[in-house]
């Protein structure tokens, strides 16, 4: 009983007396064993057993116990010393005494006794010198050991040797290969290059140093093994040479491929119904030729029981078969031994395979036998999932480490360690007294069967291999080891030493190894010659190996298998064989007979694998189309043309429409869309903006990344090099790039292509190319299209050419993504100036031009633009001359363009002189010098442009073959002759085989333009103004001026018009980037201005010039060009483009208008009597005019209808083609609050303020149903998708769920606590959700009737709610101002989207569901990017509550309804390219302009600041962040920051370049009123509401002081110039003077008999203004705090006061609406400017002082002489009040600006007529978002007007009679009749040539009849 105790628990867990006891019990059994070898093995493990006893006695003291151990040490001692093991008994001598018992007291003698023992000879731990210690001297010990080592003589593996390799024939790049052994030679020569590097010949050094540099042949190695792999897959029968060419490839295949064909195989024999033995050979070989970490533990466990199932079901087949099986499972364990794979399961897999391979010792075949005894020691060495010491005849009393710890699968092996561990393995085996009897039984039958001459199968039988682990299996594991590493001295020692040297499985499993050694042709012969021989000498010692005749006669076995073999080894084989055979008893030799005719089969070495078939595997792989190898090459090619150029990484917006605040690296986006299953990436920009440089640094990633990774094809496809790419553009593509059609059908079929197709816009395509070449088509190619265009080339539904579209013809936006390239940072633009002169190395440094960036306002924007920037670095160094004054500089678009070809003919001129030509290209390039070799190089490109664009329609690349073209227009520019060749080498042109081209699309455009009209060709009479840092070209002057430059302007000889420009035969209009270098000349070149009038003149009477006029006008209005009062009756201009153009006053009669844009232009007071307007386009919708206010829209879903839902409780249908009201549904009493169409459109439900909601029959407008279930107002009603249900909301707190069919009412859902105020279906039908006065939004399953979720984050009541389409996604809208959107799964907001100022009434999803629309209380509808979040626009008309918005079914157009009775329909264009509002939605309160003089702030009650281009008039920063209106801003000195104030309490201060909140200073309780600036930078003022100043410090953000002494509201603050002291004017009538550090008032300014509107210091400091409403302005000494004088005169409130910026004199504006100037040394008025109708809004002096501009409530501008008082201009009516004026900073730049009280901003110039005492204004620019204005112009008689436009024109304010017309007229100027009176003056018309006039408006007319300008 405590014997099964102590063996059934481990080892280590025993305790002290269990571990004694089992030491006695070992020892006791030592002593009764009759065999020496048998009592050593229990000698040590009685070892062990004290071993353990030691570690649990070490902490006790009891010296009994110490005793205790020390007496068993004693008495192992004695054990040890009388079975002959002296040295070991002293080992455990010196132990007993070390635990405190003297050895002499117990022990008589303890010498070493003599070794030698008779009996069996003793396995290793019978031999000390092989790790023991108190060893010997090597000498001695072998002496005394000599019976127990055996030797071989020292000829036989003399010598170690590599291991073996296949020598071959080592190919050149690109070589078709001989066989597959080749390929494997070249494969593990790459793979283990590092460790062959000191062996390997010269040869296959260079080799591999060639092809570890050539990445291309490195991978189309690989890449043939891999096609081996997978031709091997394919085969449909796997015979034994496919096996074996595909296993020699398998050491040198990467991990994923070698496992495919390892997955291969195992499917073979799988899914074989009969034993498919070549593949189980194969899967043998694969696992014992894996290399490291090939093979995992889950994959050597399923081939193991694959293969213990087919041993099982092969049981009684052919030995063969079940040999083949049992040593691939020995295979498989060996590798799991090695790998330590643990946890077999015993039941399933274990235990059946060890009983099978148990049962095996029963046949008759020793091979077969042996193989089985094999695989169970390799099974007994994978541990099971039974616990360590379950079963005691499996496990034994310590842990067996086992074959890993063993076994090295490196070179090295430590044989000292090695046998060591094999003696390790010895001690592990015994057990207890039961293991012991079977250990002995067993051993005593292997003597007998010795003794007895028994033959190995029956020793076999009768012995231990099969139920317990011998030593004999790690030994042979050893040899496999040294033997494959060629290491034959140690194996030698190996067999010679090792412990189980006897046991004849050990010496059968050697003899097999030898005979294996001996046949492999690939060692040498010498090694081969030893391994026979050391069979002979197993043979031939009797005395050293073996008395068993069973060794002999395999041994002759194995040598006669031999001797068959062909080649040098056989004779010497043969030789061997007669000399043993001659040695054997006549006995032994019929012995031996019999055994052979017995055992017919032979033992099936490894001799050598099948021949190769013929054709090979390899063969027929490479006869296949060579793909890669094309590959390559492209690879290479593409890479190379790429080269080392200057690149920065884009950045990208998410559409059109989308903030560029908003912006992401555009890799990074595009790397989620190739990682992502989309299909189409639609990357647009700006021309230049840096796509194609983008889509080649993307196709060069993608092929440097292609063999590493995703094997995606990258493939650039420059598309208008593509003829018809609509069809078969890969192909096409493939053809190029020299692919036959065999590849191209392989690409097809097996490979995944990136389409990379730059210049959609270029190849002027309309295609869908997507959808056209069918990809991704069944049987199509496999794709993902990344393809860009640019943007301006796109209409409004432009998704439409790129997105996928599905099954049933819907667009699939799931499969499509797009981004915008973004214009440079200014980081960007310095790293690109970095890279450029560290690539380039120009004449500048980058500090260079950096400063000229910082000093060339138009330059900084320009450079923006990558391909401009290239231009700009390449050509400023000529440009601009050292200590040139940059900042009067002006640089253009196409004076860069100028500079730039100059620039390029130049350098091209200068590399021909410095090349060897012959001697006719010579004779020809002085020629073309002599004629001036740069023009003739302009000329030449001209007329090159000129004809791609007549005979190629613009498709930039010409393709020319000499033999094919000549003759043809070709010829004429790519001909052979020498000066076209010349002449093209110098030029920017590129060449790809036959195809030509521009280097850039843009100066194809440039030179097309300057065929149209190039300033050089204008000879000058006579030059007055001097080139601009132009060398070396009298056409400079043409390019650059310096801003306010006022010379004489060189007279020019004019010229007609031409009948042969490109402007009468060619329609410019779709070419933007045309147009606006035509633009930029008008404004630069008179003369091409008159020229392109002349065309419009020409078109009056001759239709031959239609083409010409329209692009003619075109140009001008782009180019700001106005046409007021001009006469323009009968111009033919069909298809023009006049968006924006002003035309106010203009003669239209009679024209030809026919699909003319007037999208938001001027025109008032035009007269378009008997025009031509068919087809028009206005870009807006007319309003829908109701009698009541509109609560309600929806579309009907087809879109054909629009229901409106009114205060009244009327239902109204229009009809969406005409707008014509076509049904009115009654019956509700009281306003309908929310109505929706079902799906089908056939029904209609509403919801009303009388409690009920209703079901309506669209069609007949009856009503089906009167709901009342209700207890109070129906707010919102929906239908679900099916149609089959409808849901509403009510004042209840209730949502109720109603049947259609019935009526009845299905399901109440109650949560919400108060209203409910809206309720929508879920796209997906199961769900519903609704929103309420509790500020919640819930989310509701129909079916539980649960709440699943309840959305909390808004503040106040949510108003409005609606799903995203795909239903992922929820956006809801409310009170508190906020937009926000809702993750529908997890219940989370993702966005919150603000900018509303007031309650948000109304949210709409577009059905793309890229864009979501909102309205409220702002009387705005915002338009939002539902990806980025960032405004889109901003659609203004209301003048009221908004109370719906919804979407066309289209989502072309939004239909907002409004309290104030209209609905306006705004055609969004939603995806299209219609330009971005960017205007303010309600009035603007400030107007700043930068002290840089480059931009423009404005700040607006709806809450936004935006900041504006001064050059461009464009927006491009807006600043959110208040919540209220904000009412003040200001700039700081060096205008890199602003500061605002709000309504919301808050003051901002911003960054102007990024756009971010530096600082927000809280401390106000209320609207901040006023804010300034301190001059020197470290301090803003506040004040405001709260009747406090505050004084906030810039760098910490922190309140230095809080100034309440006012007693009413603060309404200006104002610093001092010297920034010492500070002003506040106060509701309080008292002006209060602060010093700025103490933080103390200096002065009360008491006076002012009301509140002080107004105060401002003089530019000296000494004085300060004040404006009251007591209709007063003073003037007080600042020293003293007097005041001055009092300036009486006005007759109402004076609200504004200004400084003339040199001092001496004040203006004041009052709300009598005169502007007064005064006298600050006298307090005399010097002039009173009457004129305004309305109250002054707004006035500013110009920074000369010497105008004066007004601004008023009566919506006019006027613009005054400060020296005469006299108006020199009058800008009439602007729609709205004039908010805020603000003059340019630079002295200069004579512009004003304008904000109004609708939102819009103006740029005017003022311009003086020289020769005359007036100056005139003219528009310079103004928000593209400006509606059509058409006010009082005449319609009568317009043909082909439809009558939507007709009634636009209407609303708008156009006429259809003279007499309204005159009669409107006469009232307007009866109004004004003070202002006529001094208006009426006399003068005539004059156009200065030197500067555009632009006349805008009413310029002061002279006489009664208007002036006439063509400006």
């Amino acid at each position: 009983m405590v014997f099964n105790n102590i063996v059934s628990s481990p080892l280590g867990s025993l305790s002290l007396q269990h571990a004694l006891d089992l030491a006695k019990i070992y020892l006791e059994n030592a002593s009764k064993a009759q065999h020496s070898d048998i009592a050593l093995v229990l000698c040590h493990d009685t070892e062990v057993a004290l071993s353990q006893a030691k570690k649990a006695a070490k902490r006790i003291e009891d010296q009994t116990v110490r005793k205790g151990i020390a007496i068993a040490y004693i008495e192992l001692g004695r054990e040890l010393d009388s079975r002959g093991h002296g040295s070991e008994a002293l080992v455990s001598y010196k132990k007993a005494e070390k635990w405190g018992v003297k050895v002499q007291d117990h022990v008589q003698s303890a010498q070493v006794p003599d070794p030698k023992k008779n009996g069996i000879p003793t396995n290793t731990a019978a031999d000390p010198s092989l790790g023991t210690v108190d060893v010997a001297p090597p000498s001695e010990g072998k002496k005394r050991q000599g019976n127990f080592i055996a030797t071989i003589p020292a000829n036989i593996f003399a010598e170690d040797m590599h291991p073996p390799t296949v020598m071959a024939k080592l190919p050149e790049p690109d070589e078709r290969l001989i066989n597959t052994p080749q390929l494997a030679y070249c494969l593990g020569l790459l793979k283990d290059s590092h460790e062959l590097d000191d062996i390997l010949e010269s040869v296959a050094r260079n080799w591999l140093q060639v092809v570890e540099n050539d990445e291309d042949e490195h991978e189309r190695l690989k890449i043939l093994a891999v096609d081996v792999v997978r031709t091997f897959k394919k085969e449909a029968i796997k015979d034994a040479k496919a096996v074996a060419e595909v296993v020699c490839l398998a050491p040198v295949l990467e991990k994923d491929i070698f496992r495919d064909l390892l997955k291969s195989f195992y499917d073979g024999i799988d899914h074989s119904g009969l034993l498919d033995i070549h593949q189980v050979q194969g899967l043998a070989q694969l696992i014992q030729g894996a290399d490291t970490g090939y093979l995992d533990a889950d994959d050597l466990v399923k081939i193991l029981g694959l293969l213990s199932k087919r041993l099982q079901e092969t049981h009684q087949q052919s030995p063969q078969h079940i040999y083949q099986l049992a040593l691939a499972a020995s295979y498989v364990l060996d590798a799991m031994a090695d790998t330590k794979v643990e946890g077999l399961d015993r039941e399933t897999l274990h235990e059946p395979l060890s009983s099978y391979l148990d049962a095996l010792k029963g046949n008759s075949e020793p091979y077969l036998v042996y193989q089985a005894a094999y695989a169970c020691q390799a099974l007994l060495c994978v541990p099971d999932n039974e616990s360590l010491w379950q079963a005691t005849i499996r496990r034994t009393g310590e842990v067996v480490r086992g074959v890993s710890g063993l076994v090295s699968a490196v070179k090295g092996l430590d044989l000292n360690g090695f046998i060591n561990g094999l003696k390790d393995i010895q001690q592990g085996i015994a057990g207890a007294t039961e293991v012991v009897q079977v250990v002995v039984t067993a051993f005593d039958g292997v003597k007998s069967m010795t003794e007895g001459g028994q033959g190995f199968l029956e020793g076999l039988k009768e012995g231990f291999s099969f139920k317990r682990k011998c030593a004999w299996y790690s030994a042979l594991r050893g040899a496999d080891t040294l033997i494959r590493d060629g290491e034959f001295t140690a194996f030698k020692r190996l067999v010679c030493e090792a412990p189980c040297r006897l046991d004849p499985v050990f010496q059968w499993g050697v003899c097999q190894r030898l005979g294996e050694v001996a046949s492999n042709t690939k060692w040498d012969v010498r090694t081969r010659r030893s391994a026979a021989a050391f069979l002979g000498e197993i043979y031939r010692n009797e005395e050293e190996w073996s008395h068993q005749a069973s060794i002999r006669e395999w041994v002759l076995m194995i040598l006669k298998q031999l001797s068959s073999a062909e080649g040098s080894i056989h004779q010497y084989i043969t030789v061997v064989l007669q000399e043993l055979e001659s040695k054997v008893d006549i006995s032994d030799r019929a012995s031996i007979q019999v055994q052979s005719e017995k055992h017919q089969v032979s033992y099936p070495l490894k001799i050598a694998l099948p021949s190769l078939a013929s054709p090979s595997l390899l063969d027929r792989v490479q006869n296949k189309p060579d793909v890669e190898g094309t590959l390559r090459q492209l690879r290479k090619q593409r890479l190379k043309e790429r080269g080392n150029a200057v690149y920065i990484q884009p950045q990208a917006k998410a559409g059109l429409q989308a903030s560029d605040d908003q912006r992401f690296p555009l890799m990074e986006r595009v790397q989620e869309f190739l990682d992502s299953k989309q299909k189409v990436f639609l990357l647009l920009g700006d021309s230049g903006a840096g796509k194609s440089t983008f889509n080649q640094h993307l196709e060069c990633e993608l092929w440097q990344d292609y063999k590493k990774t995703t094997g995606r094809i990258p493939l650039f496809i420059n598309l208008p090099a593509i003829d018809k790419p609509e069809q078969d553009i890969i192909a096409k593509q493939l053809r190029k790039c020299e692919f036959t059609e065999p590849e191209i059908r392989e690409l097809k079929v097996h490979r995944k292509l990136i389409l990379i197709c730059d210049g959609y816009d270029e190849s002027q395509q309309t295609h869908n190319l997507y959808m056209s070449n069918r990809l991704n088509q069944p049987g199509e190619w496999n794709v993902q299209m990344f393809i860009s265009c640019r943007s301006e080339y796109l209409g409004v539904d432009y998704k439409d050419r790129f997105q996928p579209v599905d099954r049933n013809r819907r667009q699939d936006t799931g499969q499509f993504q797009e981004a915008v390239i973004t214009s440079f940072t200014p980081d960007q633009v310095q790293d690109y100036i970095k890279q450029y002169v560290s690539v380039y190395q120009p004449l500048w440094e980058a500090r260079q031009y950096e400063q000229a960036l910082d000093l060339i306002p138009s330059l900084k924007e320009l450079v923006r633009n990558p391909f401009l920037m290239s231009l700009s670095l390449e050509v400023l160094p000529r440009m601009v001359d050292p200590g040139e004054h940059l900042s009067a500089t002006k640089v253009t678009r196409v004076a860069l363009y100028d500079q730039f070809i100059e620039h390029w003919l130049e350098r091209g001129k200068k590399r021909l002189s410095e090349k060897e030509l012959s001697p006719q290209a010579k004779a020809a390039f002085e020629s073309l010098i002599d004629e001036g070799f740069t023009q003739n190089g302009i000329d030449f490109l001209k007329k090159l442009a000129v004809a791609i664009y007549k005979e190629q329609g613009g498709q930039p690349i010409v393709g020319f073959s000499r033999f094919k073209d000549e003759g043809s227009w070709k010829a004429a520019f790519f001909s052979r002759e020498d000066e076209k060749q010349l002449l093209r080498e110098a030029s920017p042109l590129t060449r790809s085989g036959n195809q030509h081209r521009f280097i850039h699309r843009s100066l194809l455009e440039y030179c097309f333009a300057l065929a149209i009209f190039d300033p050089r060709d204008w000879k000058e009479e006579q030059v007055s103004i001097s080139a601009l840092g132009r060398r070396g070209s009298a056409s400079s002057v043409l390019s650059f001026h310096v801003q306010g430059f006022r010379g004489e302007v060189a007279e020019r000889t004019e010229q007609g018009p031409n009948i042969d420009s490109p402007l009468a035969w060619r329609y410019l209009l779709k070419e933007p980037s045309l147009v606006q270098f035509l633009s930029e000349r008008v404004q630069q070149e008179p003369v091409f201005k008159q020229q392109l009038l002349d065309y419009i003149e020409q078109s009056k009477t001759d239709k031959k010039w239609r083409t010409a006029a329209t692009n003619a006008i075109s140009i001008l209005v782009r180019a700001g060009v106005q046409f007021n009062y001009e006469d323009l009756r009968g111009i033919q201009i069909p298809g023009a483009d006049l968006s924006y153009g002003v035309f106010d006053s203009a003669k239209l009669q009679d024209a030809d208008l026919r699909q003319v844009n007037l999208r938001g232009v001027w025109m008032r007071q035009a007269d378009l009597s008997r025009a031509q307007m068919g087809g028009v386009q206005f870009g807006e919708l007319p309003f829908l005019k109701e009698d009541d206010r509109v609560f309600s829209c929806a579309y009907s879903p087809d879109g054909k209808s629009l229901a409106l839902g009114l205060g009244g409780g009327d239902i109204r249908i229009y009809s969406t083609s005409s707008w014509e009201r076509v049904k009115t549904f009654s019956g509700h009493t009281g306003m309908v609050n929310s109505i929706a169409y079902s799906p089908k459109g056939d029904r209609l439900i509403s919801g009303s303020r009388d409690d009920t909601a209703r079901l309506w029959d669209a069609e007949a407008g009856t009503c089906t149903y009167t709901l009342g279930g209700h207890h109070g107002c129906v707010n919102g009603v929906a239908y679900s998708p099916l149609g089959d249900t409808f849901a509403s909301s009510g004042d209840d707190g209730r949502v109720l769920i109603w049947d259609v069919g019935s009526g009845e009412c299905r399901i109440i859902l109650i949560g919400h606590i108060g209203v409910v105020w809206n309720v929508v279906y879920s796209p997906k039908d199961h769900q519903i959700a609704s929103s309420g006065d509790d500020a919640t939004v819930r989310i509701w399953d129909i079916e539980t009737k649960l709440c699943l979720h309840t959305l909390s984050g808004h503040s106040d009541s949510v108003s409005s709610i609606v799903y995203s389409p795909p239903g992922d996604l929820l956006v809801s809208g409310g009170a508190d101002t906020s937009v926000r959107i809702w993750d529908v799964l997890k219940g989370s907001c993702c966005r919150v989207l603000m900018g509303h100022i007031g309650h948000v009434e109304s949210v709409a999803y577009s059905p793309h569901g890229d864009v979501i629309a909102s309205a409220g209380g702002d009387v705005a509808v915002r338009v939002w990017d539902a990806e980025t979040g960032s405004c889109r626009q901003i659609l203004g008309g209301h003048s009221g509550f908004i109370t719906s918005v919804v979407f066309s079914p289209k989502g072309d157009r939004i239909a907002s309804g409004c309290d104030d009775k209209t609905v306006r329909l705004e055609d969004v264009g939603v995806g299209g390219a219609r330009p971005i509002t960017l205007g303010h939605s309600s009035g603007i309160f400030g107007t700043k302009y930068s002290p840089r003089g480059d931009q423009l702030a404005t700040c607006s009650s709806d809450g936004s600041i935006r900041l504006w281009g001064v050059e461009t008039g464009k927006c491009h920063r807006i600043l959110a962040g208040h919540t209220d209106w904000v009412r003040v801003i200001a700039y700081s000195p060096r205008g890199d920051l602003i500061v605002t104030g709000s309504d919301d309490c808050t003051v901002k201060l911003w960054d102007v370049e990024t756009g971010a909140c530096h600082q927000t200073f809280n401390g106000h309780t209320s609207y901040v009123y006023a804010v300034s600036y301190s001059p020197p930078g470290d301090q803003v003022a506040s004040g405001g509401h709260d009747k406090s100043v505050r004084i906030w410090d810039i760098g910490t953000g922190e309140c230095r002081h809080t100034l309440t002494d006012h007693t009413g509201e603060v309404r200006s603050i104002m610093y001092s110039p010297k920034g010492n002291q500070i002003a506040s004017s106060s509701d309080d009538s008292t002006i209060r003077l602060w010093d700025v550090e103490a933080g103390v008032c200096l002065h009360t300014l008491s006076g002012h008999q009301k509140g002080v509107a107004s105060t401002v210091y003089s530019p000296q400091g000494g004085l300060l203004a004040s404006a009251s409403h007591d209709c007063t302005v003073r003037l007080w000494d600042v020293e003293i705090g007097d005041c001055r004088y009092i300036l009486i005169g006005h007759t109402a409130a004076v609200r504004i006061v200004v400084y003339s910026p040199q001092g001496g004199q004040v203006a004041s504006g009052g709300a009598d609406g005169s502007v007064k100037l005064w006298d600050d040394g006298t307090g005399e008025c010097l002039h009173t400017l009457a004129g305004h109708a309305g109250r002054v809004t707004s006035v500013a002096y110009s920074p000369k002082g010497d105008l004066i501009v007004s601004g008023s409530a009566d919506n006019t501008i006027w613009l005054w002489d400060v020296a005469s008082g006299q108006c020199q201009a009058l800008i009439p009516d602007l729609g709205s009040t004039i908010g805020s004026i603000a003059w340019s900073t630079t002295l200069d730049a004579n512009t004003f600006f304008v904000g109004c009280g609708n939102g819009a901003v103006y740029m005017w110039q003022v311009i003086e007529d020289s020769g005359m005492s007036r100056v005139r204004v003219r528009w310079s620019w103004r928000p593209v978002n400006g509606r059509l204005d058409v006010e009082d112009t005449l319609i009568q008689d317009v043909h082909g007007s439809s009558q939507l436009n007709m009634q636009l024109l209407e609303q708008r304010g156009a006429v259809g009679e003279p007499f309204v017309r005159l009669r409107e007229a006469s009232k307007k100027v009866m109004g004004m009749a003070s202002v006529v009176s001094a208006l009426k003056q006399s003068s005539t018309r004059r156009v200065s040539e030197s500067s555009p006039s632009n006349g805008l408006f009413h310029e002061r007319p002279q006489s009664e009849q208007p002036e006439k300008s063509v400006e």
